[in-house]
């Protein structure tokens, strides 16, 4: 892991495989860490240069202020655009997930010459608040259970693992995986502070960020070959949010994971990687 400097600021990365490789760029959601390590392993091994990174106030990248970025989703997107750059070795394939995706989408509308592929894993095309009336809101009796539970010490690591696998749990993602990689994020966390390893481990500075203008009624502009991945399960971004994307994505490519939540199961891994692999070869029927 290191930083490299684009758009004027230090984003953290973690690279897999030979730089000379076609690139994959994987945005976090909102850290890297949001990218399971057998995926980006096996996107490698079948000879992709892989780099995931972390947004702005997470992980190694510069954090300035969680609880009020002076930033957008658009300045987000052009971070994308710019590392991309940075890296060389001509257009990417950009995969973004959860509030990742939502970056990943505009990233590829506002800089399509920066990217020749897109994956969107476990998101939704409108943020931040209520979605559009069509589309499914989070299941409220899921984000009841979840934030009526009280708050762990954010300075007490263990404390922090355990809150996050008992989140997991209720989401129907897995308590071993949730509990590990959080420990992980703990420790890349710049510092002890409340506010920041809150940041790092909720997203929270999303939910703090414009996202404004809408983008959803650009999606038909999308003309790179587009995967579109979610989890049957998902109680936080239900499955009918990703149902959209693919239909308003020219010719995009739907894989429903029938038993996943919100994160990429060990099981699913082998499944996504395939279906990334080969979506440099697909090209969409433009309608």
């Amino acid at each position: 892991m290191t930083t490299i400097n684009a758009n004027d600021i230090a984003l953290g990365i973690e690279s897999f495989g030979d730089d000379d490789a076609p690139l994959v760029l994987l945005v976090g959601g909102t850290t890297m860490l949001s990218w399971p390590d057998a995926l980006c392993e096996r996107l490698a091994a079948d000879g992709r240069r892989v780099v995931r990174y972390d947004l702005r106030d997470s992980g190694e990248s510069t954090t300035t202020d969680p609880a009020a970025p002076a930033y957008t989703l658009r300045d987000l997107a052009a971070d994308a655009a710019a590392l991309a750059g940075a890296l060389g070795g001509g257009p990417a394939h950009l995969a973004g997930t959860g509030v990742g995706g939502m970056v990943a989408q505009l990233a590829v509308l506002d800089h399509p010459g920066a990217f020749c592929a897109l994956t969107l894993v476990g998101t939704r095309a409108v943020a931040p608040g209520p979605p559009d009336d069509d589309l499914p809101d989070h299941d409220q009796a899921t984000m009841s259970r979840l934030f009526a539970r009280p708050m762990p010490d954010w300075t007490d690591r263990e404390a922090v693992a355990e809150f996050a696998a008992a989140g997991a749990e209720i989401l129907g993602d897995d308590p071993v995986a949730a509990r590990a990689i959080a420990a992980r994020v703990w420790d890349r966390t710049p510092g002890t502070a409340p506010t920041v390893q809150m940041a790092n481990q909720m997203g929270m500075v999303f939910s703090r960020l414009d996202c404004t203008p809408r983008w959803r009624e650009r999606l038909p502009e999308i003309e790179v070959p587009t995967l579109v991945v979610h989890g049957r399960r998902d109680r936080f971004f239900p499955v009918g949010n990703g149902e959209a994307i693919a239909r308003e994505i020219p010719g995009a490519r739907l894989l429903v994971l029938k038993e996943a939540a919100t994160a990429i199961p060990d099981a699913a891994v082998g499944e996504v990687t395939e279906a990334m692999l080969t979506l440099g070869y697909w090209r969409p029927v433009l309608r």
